[in-house]
């Protein structure tokens, strides 16, 4: 898999979680403290110094007051156009 891609996905993703978080607005101090973490795990995930795995995005999620589904519908348009782009080289 291409480097820059996979990065590319990566960076997408932590900006889906922050506009998710900013949409239900709550601070990263607000949303740490639903998720019973500090506000560094928030910060970290949205900086992309921290992946996250599914169940910690389900928490998210659930925290900003969406679901999951919400996320992949949202995600999942702009995470094809990383697909066609591999499937063109």
């Amino acid at each position: 898999m291409d480097r820059d891609k996979w990065s590319a996905r990566q960076e997408f993703l932590w900006k889906l979680l922050r506009d998710i978080r900013k949409e239900s607005n709550l601070s990263q101090f607000e949303l740490a403290q639903k998720l019973q973490r500090n506000q560094q795990y928030v910060s970290k995930y949205e900086l992309g110094e921290r992946r996250l795995d599914l169940l910690e995005i389900y928490d998210v999620c659930n925290a900003c007051g969406v679901t999951l589904a919400v996320l992949v519908d949202r995600a999942e348009p702009e995470l094809q156009k990383y697909a066609a782009i591999n499937k063109s080289k």
